[in-house]
């Protein structure tokens, strides 16, 4: 079977727009994302808490997420949405190891985002 050099430019067309589509949540993550503050820690550990948390940041390519936090190197791996609950992200993330681990968010709005920590924890962040 033989494809009109037309119809060839087409199906390549289609293919690369659809390879470029990516979920709306994966969408609504990308950008780079600040640490604010933190939610329900202990009162005696709030000050402390809040200025690590404002030297936090998440960011989201197309596939890939780098997290970086105060005193240690950033961290970056490749993540795939593993559920999604209302405004609950939880993301796969796959680090340059192999190792996987789990990322949890909640998108408040299109300028925040609380990143879970467990516990009830969470830092707030604000997209930049």
């Amino acid at each position: 079977m033989r494809i009109a050099p037309r119809s060839l430019l087409l199906i390549t067309g289609l293919a690369l727009g659809f390879a470029g589509c990516a979920h709306p949540a994966e969408r609504a993550l990308r950008g780079r994302w600040l640490g604010e503050s933190v939610e329900n820690f202990d009162p005696s550990e709030l000050a402390e808490a809040t200025a690590w948390a404002r030297g936090t940041s998440l960011e989201f390519g197309s596939s890939r997420v780098t997290v970086s936090i105060p005193a240690e190197e950033a961290r970056s791996g490749t993540f795939a949405l593993s559920a999604i609950e209302d405004r609950l992200i939880r993301l796969s993330v796959v680090d340059t190891e192999g190792a996987t681990s789990e990322l949890e968010v909640i998108v408040d709005d299109e300028e925040h985002l609380r990143w879970v920590l467990g516990d009830g924890r969470t830092v707030v962040m604000k997209k930049k």
